[in-house]
This record gives structure tokens, C-alpha cells and sequence, in this order.
């Protein structure tokens, strides 16, 4: 397995940002006094964009396209407020990210998360160049799991789909990575657990950010 580049998930894979999702949601639903939802319920709410957040959140009775329409805009507007009070990224993905570069591995973001929340997260928390392609999700391109993304990352860095690692913590990034051909592997700190990623394809799981280089050191020998 000759690995030229990663794909990274944002959100449970780099960043912990949960808890500012959550309270951001809540405060939503609280506006219109609709009932609020635990921290670990949002572990899976989230995961396949905004607009699909806020129907998972909603009444059953109030998922109305004008009420996911206002309340996806609400979100959008409380967020921008929010989005970085308690997020951080996972203890060891500094390291990880510095060691890649250092290996000079091609990296990259792909994420369901809007495309401005996606930019301006990788801007606070990681140091410039860090990452060489960063992909929120756009007009411009379909939700994982649809490998699209995944497939322009791929071309626009000349590295064929299957010479990547695709790294993410949910069903959704396992199974963009087997549409696009690249090698899935699943972390265990992120909001999904270890039976749904092995369901969904997973190759791989890891406990820690470092194991991720153990992967590359047993690829680099093989």
C-alpha cells in the first residue's frame, strides 16, 4: 500500500466540535419551544450536513420545509456566534499533522460542514499549509457519502484515489471512501462507534492519532 496523500473528515476526526453544534441547536429549538436533545444524541444527528442536522432535530410534526429552511438559517446565524467556544482539536492531531507534513504527504479536508464553518475552523485551529485542498460542503459539490469530493481532492492533487488513507469517525466517511477507492480507516475518538464503522467498511481502526503512523510505517515495509 504506497500512501502519496490523506483525506481527513473535519468534525469528529480533527476537531471536537459537538458541544458547540449541540448548544447551538438547542438554542434553535429552545426559540421555538421545541424540545432540546442531549449532547449524545447530537452524536448522531450530525454527520451528513446542516440542512439534515436540523430535520433530525425537528418534531416529527414540524419538518415542514419552510421550518427546516428558517431553522437551518437560525442555526447558521447562531453558530457563527458559537462555533468556537468548546471546540478543539483531539489531543495528539497537532502531532500527527506536523509528522505527515515532515513525511511530505499531500493532506486535505473534506467535510459535510458548510464550506465557510469548514474554512475558518482549519484557520483557527491549524497552522497555515497545513492542509493542501480544504472541501466543506458547497453547491459546487454532492454530500459524502457521494465520492465526488473525494474524487476532486484526488485529481486536483494527481494522486490516484488508491494511494490515500480517508480518515473519519462515522458510516458516512467509510463509506465515501470505498465509493472513491481509498483506503478507510476509522477513528475510535470521534462521535460513532467501532461496530458502525467496521459495518460500513472500515480497514483499519485507531484508538489514537499516532497509530495512524504505525499505518504508514507497516504500508512503507510492505
Amino acid at each position: 500500500m504506497d500512501i502519496e496523500g490523506i483525506i481527513f473528515d473535519l468534525d469528529g476526526t480533527l476537531l471536537d466540535t459537538l458541544e458547540d453544534i449541540a448548544n447551538s441547536a438547542n438554542s434553535v429549538l429552545a426559540s421555538h419551544q421545541f424540545p432540546t436533545h442531549s449532547l449524545h444524541d447530537y452524536r448522531y444527528f450530525v454527520g451528513s450536513g446542516s440542512v439534515e442536522l436540523i430535520k433530525r432535530i425537528l418534531p416529527e410534526d414540524q419538518r415542514t420545509d419552510d421550518m427546516i429552511r428558517k431553522c437551518t438559517h437560525e442555526f447558521f446565524e447562531t453558530y457563527d456566534q458559537y462555533w468556537n467556544i468548546n471546540t478543539r482539536p483531539y489531543v495528539g492531531i497537532t502531532q500527527l499533522l506536523r509528522e505527515l507534513k515532515v513525511r511530505r504527504l499531500k493532506l486535505a479536508v473534506l467535510s459535510n460542514k458548510p464550506d465557510k464553518f469548514t474554512q475558518i475552523s482549519i484557520q483557527e485551529w491549524f497552522p497555515e499549509n497545513t492542509f493542501d485542498i480544504i472541501l466543506g460542503q458547497s453547491n459546487k459539490i454532492p454530500r459524502k457519502p457521494d465520492p465526488a469530493g473525494a474524487f476532486q481532492i484526488a485529481k486536483a492533487l494527481s494522486i490516484s484515489p488508491a494511494h490515500f488513507l480517508y480518515i473519519g469517525d462515522t458510516n458516512t466517511d467509510m463509506q465515501t471512501a470505498t465509493a472513491a477507492g481509498m483506503f478507510p480507516v476509522g477513528v475510535l475518538w470521534g462521535f460513532r462507534s467501532q461496530e458502525e464503522l467496521e459495518n460500513n467498511g472500515a480497514k483499519a481502526l485507531v484508538n489514537h492519532p499516532k497509530e495512524i503512523l504505525t499505518l504508514l510505517n507497516k504500508a512503507d515495509a510492505n
